[in-house]
């Protein structure tokens, strides 16, 4: 069955097709309306229309959102950061500019069912996506399915605080996250958090990518950052063990590309880990920047082949 997905990020908005064996057919990117409701709104049903056109079967195309961000599953209203849709049930006010309903998840979880189908966590019976970017965040898929979240959240492990016993050892300043904690992993762990460290330590600016560059290079001060930041993140994929002990962990987001990341952060992992515990598989993201949006796609032809059979269910075929 075609499908089509929309991921909805801070920066754009990524419409894509997707053929019956899910690969991408077409794609399609708009750059996200930050400022009002109503040009997001306009943007994410222009994106629906042109898949809709692009497949040739008009509203019959199933199509899933991926969404930043919390979704409360009993209301359907919406919090997120970097997109103007809080407070809003934005499923409703989509669904009545384009005269159909859509499913929607948010977008970690999309990125974690699409690596736990034909993807890097395929085969595994629990799987956590952890998308390291501008932020941290995770999903969690259990034999398959995108598990039911209470307040329609990823795991917002982000947002969990940074042991303090590591923060003091490491000499690293408190800094406040960007909900409004401090101490929390994301400024230290995402890869503006690696960015952030190497400001301190190395008192210049350099991204995160210029760092693993001129690590490799040979440059001892790069590479002791990477060492600071890799026991950190050790220190997360702990904390992600102990609590939900998944078989596997896709590593998403910019840092995912990385060389030799999955490494290095297993050998993080291994450091602290607790006794003799087992260490879950550590990949890299097989779909990489097209998960959201294809596991969005997942879910809704899901939800369209279970309505089928329940259809010819009902007719007794």
């Amino acid at each position: 069955m075609i499908c089509g997905g929309v991921d909805i990020g801070g920066t754009k908005i990524e419409a894509r097709l997707f053929s019956p064996e899910l690969t991408t057919l077409e794609t399609r990117r708009v750059a996200t309306p930050t400022r009002d409701l109503k040009s997001f709104l306009d943007t994410l049903a222009d994106q629906v229309d042109w898949l809709q056109a692009r497949s040739g079967i008009g509203a019959t195309l199933p199509i899933g959102i991926a969404q930043p961000g919390l979704v409360d599953p009993q209301s359907g209203v919406a919090f997120a950061a970097n997109v103007p849709i809080s407070g809003h049930i934005v499923a409703a006010e989509l669904a009545e500019r384009i005269g159909r309903a859509l499913s929607a998840m948010n977008d970690c979880q999309a990125f974690t069912l699409s690596e736990t189908r034909d993807g890097a966590g395929d085969g595994f019976a629990s799987v956590v996506g952890l998308v390291m970017g501008t932020g941290v965040a995770a999903g969690f898929v259990l034999t398959g399915a995108a598990t039911p979240r209470f307040n329609g959240s990823a795991l917002e492990i982000g947002h969990v605080g940074v042991p303090a016993r590591l923060l003091l050892s490491k000499g690293l300043p408190l800094w406040r996250c960007g909900c409004g904690k401090l101490g929390c992993f994301e400024p230290y762990a995402s890869g503006s958090g690696l960015a952030a460290i190497g400001r301190h330590r190395l008192g210049r600016s350099a991204t995160a990518e210029e760092m693993f560059a001129e690590a490799a290079d040979g440059a001892r001060d790069c590479a002791a950052v990477l060492d600071e930041w890799t026991e950190l993140v050790g220190e997360l994929l702990y904390t992600i063990q102990v609590l939900h002990d998944p078989d596997c962990i896709v590593l998403g987001g910019g840092v995912s590309r990385a060389p030799n990341i999955a490494v290095r952060l297993r050998e993080g992992l291994m450091r602290v880990k607790l006794g003799e515990m087992r260490l879950p598989q550590i990949r890299v993201a097989r779909h990489g920047g097209s998960s959201g949006a294809r596991g969005a796609a997942l879910m809704a032809r899901d939800i369209a082949q279970a309505s089928e059979r329940q259809v010819r269910g009902d007719r007794g075929v």
